[in-house]
Formats: structure tokens, C-alpha cells, sequence
């Protein structure tokens, strides 16, 4: 439980430190979104495919990433209308939710996310 704990806090605290570097702003369904696919990545990329190659892994990272974020695109911006981002100008966009040229960054963003799932599952403190 701490570990899960860890990393939804982990992820809800970089996911949106990433958008406010890249955009200027953020919205915390983004800290909810990165906690979940901090957490997913750690069951995912680090567990269920452990021994897979990297690439594999990467591209799940990605996957899940793009994924939650499509959802939760769904989620504050179609069905509750808050109108956080809007993607509709980018090229390959889905829905105006994602961005599929983003999802290749998310490729590259699963190393140290599976990186620090992987020195939890270290931590003495967090085995506890």
C-alpha cells in the first residue's frame, strides 16, 4: 500500500510538472491522470512485462499514458465541458483529446517512469 501510495503521489506531482514546462499550465485532473499511470506502469511495464524488451515496454508505457489521458480528455472536457486542452489543431490529433506525435515523447518517458517503480520495489522503507 505504501508503494502504491508513493507512486500515485509521485506521478501526480510530475505528470503535471511536465505540462507546466511544456504548456504553461496544468489542470489536476492531470495530477490524477499521472498518478494512475505511474501506478499502471509499475503493474504493467515493470511487472506483467518484466521480461519482455524494452521497446515493448516503452511502447506500453505509451500506450497506457496516451490512454489515460484520451479518458480523462473524455472525461473533463466532452462530458463536463471544462474545456482544459484542446488538441484539434495538432496534426494526428484524436478527437481534439490526444495527440499521436506525443505519444512517441511517452515512449521515451516510460524509461525513468519505470525506473522509479523499479527503485520502490528496493526501498525498505516502502516494502514495509
Amino acid at each position: 500500500m505504501k508503494k502504491f501510495l508513493f507512486l500515485f503521489l509521485t506521478g501526480s506531482s510530475l505528470y503535471p510538472t511536465l505540462e507546466v514546462a511544456w504548456r504553461g499550465k496544468t489542470h489536476f485532473s492531470m495530477a490524477v491522470a499521472g498518478g494512475i499511470c505511474l501506478c499502471l506502469i509499475d503493474k504493467i511495464c515493470n511487472k506483467d512485462l518484466q521480461n519482455k524488451k524494452i521497446i515493448t515496454r516503452c511502447f506500453s508505457g505509451a500506450g497506457i499514458i496516451t490512454g489515460v489521458e484520451f479518458l480523462t480528455g473524455l472525461l473533463v472536457n466532452v462530458v463536463l465541458k471544462l474545456n482544459v486542452w484542446d488538441y484539434s489543431l495538432q496534426p494526428l490529433n484524436v478527437m481534439g483529446q490526444i495527440c499521436l506525435p506525443f505519444t512517441f515523447l511517452w515512449c521515451l518517458a516510460t524509461i525513468p517512469a519505470m525506473g522509479i517503480c523499479g527503485m520502490c520495489d528496493r526501498s525498505h522503507f516502502l516494502s514495509v
